[in-house]
């Protein structure tokens, strides 16, 4: 029985890319159908980070009176790989404290390689709707820790059922997201979990993607739970 197990998510999007919400209010509505923790992770690249990130981050550090952690982040999106891991270090800077990267979803046209660079790098926490993921890169992904997104939207969800084949064939670490971008992406425990097994995920294994793996991430990146 999943009444009552908290949520985490850590891929949304407010107003300040293509999302629909303030993200204070994304927040409150997260809250209000049971998360414990998000990520607000607005698109960058080069010519919006130092205004995104922080302008996230202000809403984020405001929050208060209701449980929930509201971290700021950032997708990192469409940008050229040989160019990623300066602006890795870069939205660091700017205040990210969860990284995701904008994978080789089967419905957009993503750089071949974006997969690779990402998973190859430390500072990125999580590898976003990959697509035709190889078991190199799912391998690569593992070394360094960076977790294997299941995702909850449309389209780019075609290929979670590969993903998770090709993710655990080698032990990579999975976490369920939503990529929301209005009201009616923001999932509950139920609705993630049901993602999850419908990716392949046995019951157990949808539970500790779903409630231990959030948490290793808070705490690897020194976020209070």
């Amino acid at each position: 029985m999943s009444a009552g197990k908290p949520r985490y998510d850590f891929h949304m999007h407010s107003f300040f890319s293509d999302g629909e919400l303030l993200p204070m209010e994304l927040i409150r509505r997260a809250f209000v159908l049971g998360n414990k923790a998000i990520a607000i992770t607005d698109h960058v690249s080069y010519s919006n980070v130092d205004e995104v990130v922080p302008a996230v981050a202000r809403d984020c550090a405001a929050v208060e009176g209701w449980d929930i952690v509201a971290v700021p982040g950032a997708e990192i999106t469409h940008v050229p790989p040989s160019k990623m891991d300066a602006l890795i270090k870069k939205t660091r800077k700017a205040g990210a404290k969860i990284i995701v990267v904008h994978g080789e979803s089967p419905v957009e046209p993503v750089t071949p390689g974006t997969n690779r660079q990402a998973a190859g790098n430390a500072d990125v926490d999580i590898l976003a709707h990959p697509g035709y993921l190889t078991e190199d890169d799912a391998e690569i992904a593992k070394e360094n820790d960076v977790f294997i997104e299941i995702t909850c939207r449309s389209g780019h969800s075609l290929t979670n059922g590969h993903v998770f084949k090709i993710g655990s064939s080698v032990g990579a670490k999975f976490l369920v997201n939503t990529d929301a971008h209005e009201c009616g992406d923001i999932s509950t425990y139920d609705s993630a979990r049901r993602v999850a097994i419908g990716a392949g995920m046995s019951k157990s294994e949808a539970d500790i993607t779903l409630l231990r793996n959030p948490l290793e991430l808070l705490k690897k990146r020194k976020i209070t739970n």
